[in-house]
């Protein structure tokens, strides 16, 4: 695999964390920042705790996790 540029800002990279989805020059993973909004954190606690990423940032995470559900993308969780 080779990385893949999302959007503007987020990246699948095999050599950064596995592969998964991080913000572009960060080892931030969609997925932590996208728990946190569903758990109720603000913007701005956010960019608190990670100040490399910025609102674009959080809304691009946002758009992404739309995009995946609005193509029919299902992941299954397969452990028992």
């Amino acid at each position: 695999m080779t990385k893949v540029t999302i959007n503007k800002y987020i990246v699948a990279d095999p050599r950064v964390c596995h592969g998964k989805p991080t913000f572009a020059g960060t080892r931030v993973m969609v997925w932590q920042i996208l728990e946190m909004l569903a758990a109720g954190e603000s913007a701005q606690d956010i960019l608190e705790e990670y100040p490399t990423l910025s609102q674009e940032h959080i809304r691009a995470a946002l758009e992404y996790a739309g995009s995946l559900t609005k193509e029919n993308y299902v992941i299954l969780n397969l452990a028992p």
